[in-house]
């Protein structure tokens, strides 16, 4: 009897009706990238569920930790499958209790096929007696420290201890492709992550001024990008060029509005590179109030820059701690906290408009070769390609 690894993946799929079949194909393409390098002995798709076996049952654990970043998997445990009789499940019962500890237990019993003879809550009572008889545990329904799950398949069943909770939401893949400006800050990696757990596929683009600040700010969007690839295997990072842009804006145009002007350039060169690369959206990791250029009347400002693209802000309503405490879930925070020169802070007044004008920005833009500057920094995007697995 060989150990497998049981990925469940209910969650929103199963709400998908006539569609599921879309969801479930993406999540099974995806999990079969998450085994690469992994010397697999069979690979078996359910409905609702896969398992995998490796020949080298010690790599159960180790791709146990892969699936942390797999968006649409509900749970996953490492148990067994047997057939479909009462001596093959007490088995596997037996050699999975022994290896943990605890007093009380329950079994919860799923039927994915009602081939089997006993309903659920029978089957519950009857391996029930056998665990309580057998190891002297306590029957406990609310809070046991042993979960025994037992779900009847047509052809088998699966059965495990104490399953672990994956991260959920929907494959990515699913969701298409999006554009995500990548700062080295704390919210944009948070950002980034949350449209991928809604299937979204994200591209990143980088905006830095080197070489006229050191080259810290690429350094990291490198590394996020890295950190962030685990979620969705293969991933374009954009490194745009900024900072004659931003001498132009110095020389030109009045200091209070350089933090709006920046922005409103960065969403046009990203709507571009967007385009270019098959995107249908832009995010950002804004949040509403947290600087001077994310009030509601510098956002509509800004917004009013892109031409064609939807503008897409899903922290818009956090609060800083809970980015922090996501970003440090994902395990971005290490890296955004390392100090860089951030291409939005040269040169940043001492007091930036915080109610822009639009009629006034545009005033100010009239005298500027937009297309020109957009179009040059567009094209001298340096573009870096990540794997994973590699």
């Amino acid at each position: 009897m060989n150990p497998v690894l049981i990925l469940r993946f209910y969650h929103e799929i199963v709400l998908k009706k006539g569609n599921r079949y879309l969801f479930v194909q993406q999540l099974r393409e995806n999990i079969n990238k998450i085994v690469k390098g992994y010397d697999v002995d069979s690979l078996k798709h359910g409905p609702m569920v896969t398992t995998i076996s490796l020949n080298n049952h010690l790599d159960l654990e180790a791709l146990k930790e892969r699936l942390v970043t797999l968006n649409g998997i509900e749970k996953f445990s490492i148990g067994y499958r047997v057939s479909l009789d009462i001596l093959s499940i007490e088995k596997a019962i037996m050699k999975l209790i022994e290896c943990k500890k605890g007093d009380s237990f329950k079994i919860r019993t799923s039927r994915t096929d009602k081939v089997f003879h006993l309903k659920s809550p029978e089957v519950n009572k009857l391996f029930g007696d056998f665990v309580r008889e057998k190891y002297d545990l306590k029957v406990d329904l609310n809070n046991p420290d042993i979960v025994v799950n037992i779900q009847l398949l047509k052809n088998s069943a699966l059965v495990s201890i104490n399953e672990e909770i994956g991260i959920g939401g929907m494959p990515v893949g699913v969701g298409g492709l999006m554009a995500m400006m990548l700062s080295g800050g704390i919210d944009s990696p948070v950002a980034a992550q949350m449209m991928m757990n809604r299937g979204a596929k994200v591209i990143f683009v980088h905006f830095h001024s080197y070489p006229l600040v050191d080259g810290t700010s690429k350094e990291k969007a490198k590394e996020l990008t890295e950190l962030l690839n685990r979620y969705q295997f293969d991933s374009t990072l954009l490194m745009v060029p900024f900072g004659q842009i931003q001498q132009k804006l110095i020389l030109t145009t009045p200091p209070e509005y350089r933090v709006v002007l920046y922005r409103r350039f960065m969403v046009r060169i990203t709507e571009l590179l967007a385009i270019k690369y098959g995107a249908k959206a832009i995010v950002t990791g804004e949040s509403l109030g947290q600087v001077s250029s994310q009030t509601i009347e510098n956002i509509s400002v800004i917004d009013n820059a892109v031409r064609e693209l939807p503008m897409i802000r899903p922290l818009i309503g956090m609060d800083k701690n809970s980015i922090v405490t996501d970003a440090r879930r994902i395990g971005s925070y290490p890296i955004s906290i390392i100090p860089d020169q951030d291409c939005c802070s040269l040169f940043v007044p001492k007091h930036p408009v915080t109610k822009g004008s639009l009629k006034l920005v545009e005033s100010i833009e009239e005298n500027l070769p937009i297309s020109q500057m957009v179009t040059e920094a567009a094209d001298l995007a340096e573009s870096l390609h990540f794997h994973w697995p590699n």
